[in-house]
């Protein structure tokens, strides 16, 4: 029989809910164990998805030979720290967005993963998203004509953990959360043509008692031969989880929903559960996705990591690319405090990109 490629997950709670259900999905591989610092957690998550063993230390989870692969659904300041550990452990990597915290932090996880000769893969599920694979598809073809305007945005009120409102534990805001999602979406479309400037908004505007982070923005992208790509990110949107985007073609325009068309209209008193985004409040009326996992492209997204385990392949999101979707992301915090547009490439040794903004601003 042939093995399975062995994966361990770090973190027990939300975002590594999502990739044991994706994983589960896999054929090619089999998740072995999950590891939390916190006591008990990672108990009660191995027993809720049978996961065979489960740790609070990761050193001894790493010391595994079975283990493959590694899963990082830890808080964004972690991201640097167990990366370089699981990399010395040489296992392959999958890291959950944003990639870290900073671009020296960046660096350092691409260096350490190239000596070891590991697979460093950015978790970015909208390249794997079947609507948006289709929306993809139709530019690639030519149907839409040469591309003019990209647009995505993703809007809820608010993330489900405290460690994303401190932004000296997450970096940032809505932009650091959401943001990466749309830049390497604009890049995923347009592949090979660098981003050449970044024009940002950014305003707290319901969640001042909560965080010094931004909760709304608008950021806007130019590619070096024109076409402009505009990113909505918003954590005060109500009624749930909202993710669309358009392509704006010389010869054509689609839109694509990720939410509606494939979900049921809802209206509810007690308030939607979502698998997938816990995006607050949804009393009221939201869209209810089904399929909501394969929808997103998280099994889609981790059985292409699996397989670039097994079969030596180059991943389709790499490290490269969490690092460049970070420029960009610092760039649109420092546009925002600056209030000009800034160009690329962007260096900077602030070590957390609101900084740009707050101290710029203030």
């Amino acid at each position: 029989m042939e093995k399975k490629v062995g994966v361990g997950l770090i973190g027990s709670q939300f975002i590594s809910s999502i990739h044991a259900d994706a994983l589960s999905r896999v054929a090619d591989c089999e998740v072995l164990a999950v590891m939390s610092p916190t006591k008990g957690h990672a108990k009660d998550f191995a027993k809720k998805f049978n996961i065979s063993h489960y740790f609070t230390n990761l050193e001894l989870m790493l010391a595994m030979p079975e283990i493959d692969m590694v899963v990082i659904g830890a808080p964004n300041y972690l991201h640097c720290e167990i990366t370089l550990k699981i990399a010395k452990a040489g296992k392959h990597i999958v890291v959950e967005k944003p990639f870290c915290m900073n671009l020296q932090e960046a660096d350092l996880m691409i260096s350490a993963c190239k000596k070891a000769k590991v697979k460093l893969m950015y978790a970015e599920e909208l390249c794997f998203s079947p609507k948006y694979v289709r929306l993809k598809g139709l530019l690639d073809k030519g149907v839409l004509g040469k591309p003019v305007l990209f647009k995505q945005s993703e809007k809820h009120d608010g993330p489900h953990a405290d460690h994303f409102w401190d932004v000296e534990r997450s970096g940032g805001g809505v932009t650091m959360d959401m943001g990466c999602h749309a830049v390497q979406f604009f890049r995923w479309l347009h592949p090979g043509v660098a981003i050449k400037s970044v024009y940002a908004h950014m305003t707290t505007s319901v969640h001042a008692h909560k965080t010094k982070g931004d909760d709304n923005a608008i950021v806007i992208l130019e590619f070096e031969d024109g076409v402009t790509a505009i990113m909505e990110e918003s954590w005060t949107k109500l009624g749930g989880m909202d993710d669309r985007a358009e392509i704006h073609g010389s010869q054509g325009v689609a839109y694509a929903d990720l939410l509606q068309g494939n979900s049921i209209q809802t209206y509810s008193q007690k308030g939607v559960d979502y698998a997938v985004e816990k995006a607050g409040n949804t009393i009221g009326w939201s869209f209810t996705m089904f399929e909501e996992s394969w929808n997103y492209g998280f099994p889609q997204e981790f059985e292409h990591f699996v397989d670039c385990v097994k079969n030596d392949k180059e991943p389709l999101v790499t490290g490269e690319d969490g690092k460049a979707v970070l420029e960009v992301i610092f760039a649109a915090y420092a546009s925002a405090g600056s209030g000009k547009k800034v160009t690329l490439p962007f260096k900077t040794n602030v070590d957390k990109p609101y900084k740009l903004w707050k101290e710029d601003k203030h």
